[in-house]
């Protein structure tokens, strides 16, 4: 063979080389810190006793403090100031007025329907009492937005959330208004369920329904989970569907709380975003969710991939005019109502999602606002099913977060202290080269309050920084604890910078973490986000950013939720 024969081959040789190099190291480079193949809970409970022995933390010392709760919440205290939450669209005139909009109307592209609406309306030239006129619009969750109104820590002139529900609870708060709209748009609430999975269940329960999911959920034959009552509008309409599923009558009967008990023994976790419930959905760790209509059909993935089962109340986005507001500003909003529901409004608001399933209606009667404030509170108290928490919170106190971090952390944890449910076990630990038990896990009364909010005042910093040989030591308390409440749920709380430069490192221990099934919040204090992200990834969990305003508020929705 002569070299111009060979040529062609040697280009083949090289390319397959090449091909074999590139995609091998995109595999590596995928798969770093990740395990080859996944170990048994109990390999993972092995593991994890041999790495506590080696970690071998000490018993710190203990500190009681008193605990001065009040009883009632302040949330005027707890929420930031509201220039935390963005205005997506200005106002251009002096005379103007405000609307909290809730995020799927508020936002960009498909989710800025309303943004559009008043951008349209700032450039007409509307005026009232012959002065021009303009929309604000303010990007604000439904819950949240709720929140700020009734405890006057920001009141807009007028108030859009998703459902009419929060305006409901705003009245039984006290707090008087009137519609500019009764419907800005309407959107539906639905669970999405995974095709295969959807087809299972039509053929063991015929009919996809609240009382069908249900029982699949309660039978542990469907995976699924929900958004937090006190802040998503899907996650309120839910809790109140699957109350008045178990008594239509009065769904805060004991027959409806024992019903929603063994149907939250079987819900893996309730998320803090529809995002963290499609991640846990695209893992496999969920089979279903729930999501609004209009995000659902504006997915092509997820129209592929999953069946849409509409629930509960329709989301009428109403726009109520805060009755202390001004008569000049009641009156923009009235404009601004009529020109929303204007038909070449509605055109466009169908053309972005909404104003879809036209034929779908709600099988229960509406709830007042007394009556919804009292079920988020039954939610608080009954989230746990029948079976506690078992937590431990680990603290960071090294070098790295001294000054404003550590201030902060202690700040935080003691503040929200009292939206953990008083029977769920808690433990704490604290580190930094080393690792200090510093309250061992027991049942959160009064007295282990007061040896936590101690510890936490006693937190000083200094040292290096052992994240995960802490991590391994409050999941092996958390094991123990499991042996004597076999069916408590367990969580574990890190509240860190995100370095680790002493022991153990997150390739170590993934494989005990994912292996245990252990969700693992993350808070970060002037962090490495990303390196916080990873650890909560592991098994689904939420990864918050502590630097806003808003962490006082961001922790009591998160132990609201979880605790």
């Amino acid at each position: 063979m002569n070299s111009e024969e060979r040529k062609p081959i040697i280009v083949v040789i090289l390319f397959v080389v090449v091909a074999a190099v590139i995609f091998g190291g995109i595999a590596l480079t995928k798969n770093v810190g990740k395990s080859k193949k996944a170990i048994s809970a109990e390999d993972a409970k092995k593991s994890l006793t041999k790495m506590a022995k080696k970690v071998s933390a000490q018993k710190g010392k203990q500190y009681k403090s008193s605990v001065e709760f009040s009883d009632e919440d302040n949330v005027a205290d707890e929420l930031p100031d509201i220039s935390s939450c963005e205005v997506t669209v200005p106002a251009n005139t002096d005379l103007y007025a405000e609307i909290f909009c809730s995020p799927e109307k508020a936002g960009t592209g498909t989710d800025g329907w309303l943004c559009d609406m008043a951008n349209e309306f700032n450039s007409e030239g509307h005026e009232v009492n012959g002065k021009k006129v303009s929309i604000q619009i303010r990007n604000v969750s439904s819950g949240q937005g709720k929140d700020y109104i009734s405890s006057g820590k920001a009141v807009a002139d007028g108030f859009s959330p998703s459902g009419s529900m929060w305006v409901s609870m705003l009245n039984a708060e006290g707090v008087d208004t009137e519609m500019a709209a009764d419907c800005l748009v309407r959107n539906v609430a639905g669970i999405v369920i995974k095709n295969n999975k959807y087809k299972k269940l039509v053929e063991e329960y015929g009919t996809i329904d609240m009382k069908s999911i249900t029982e699949a959920t309660e039978e542990g034959k469907l995976s699924m989970g929900y958004t937090n009552p006190f802040t998503s509008t899907s996650g309120l309409n839910f809790l109140a569907c699957t109350l008045q599923r178990y008594d239509l009558e009065n769904p805060l009967s004991d027959t409806a709380t024992n019903g929603f008990k063994k149907f939250q023994n079987n819900v893996p976790f309730v998320a803090l975003t529809t995002i963290q419930m499609r991640k846990a959905a695209e893992k496999g760790t969920l089979e279903g969710f729930i999501m609004e209509y209009q995000s659902y059909v504006k997915d092509p993935a997820l129209e592929k991939n999953y069946k849409f089962v509409p629930y509960g109340y329709i989301h009428d986005n109403p726009l109520a005019i805060i009755s202390s507001t001004t008569e000049e500003k009641k009156e923009i909003l009235r404009q601004f109502g009529s020109y929303c529901t204007s038909d070449s409004a509605q055109k466009k608001a169908k053309e972005v999602g909404f104003n879809q399933l036209k034929d779908y209606k709600c099988e229960y009667s509406p709830v007042d606002g007394v009556t919804l404030k009292s079920m988020q509170d039954l939610y608080k108290n009954n989230k746990d099913g029948e079976n506690p928490i078992v937590c431990v919170f680990v603290a960071d106190v090294s070098g790295s977060m001294g000054g404003e971090p550590l201030a902060s952390l202690k700040d935080s944890l003691i503040n929200s202290m009292k939206y953990i449910n008083s029977e769920n076990y808690i433990g704490l630990v604290s580190y930094s080269t080393d690792v200090t038990i510093d309250v061992p896990i027991n049942k959160f009364d009064l007295t282990q309050q007061s040896l936590f909010k101690g510890s936490v005042e006693h937190f000083s910093e200094g040292g290096g920084t052992a994240t995960f040989d802490a991590i391994i030591t409050g999941l092996d308390m958390i094991q123990k604890q499991l042996e004597a409440t076999p069916d408590a749920k367990p969580l574990l709380f890190v509240l860190s910078d995100g370095e680790t430069n002493v022991g153990y490192d997150l390739r170590e221990i993934r494989d005990v973490v994912k292996g245990l099934s252990v969700p693992i919040y993350t808070i970060g204090y002037n962090a490495n986000l990303d390196a916080l992200q990873q650890i909560s990834d592991i098994n689904e969990a939420a990864s918050i950013n502590a630097d806003t305003d808003d962490i006082i508020y961001q922790l009591k929705t998160l132990f609201n939720a979880s605790l």
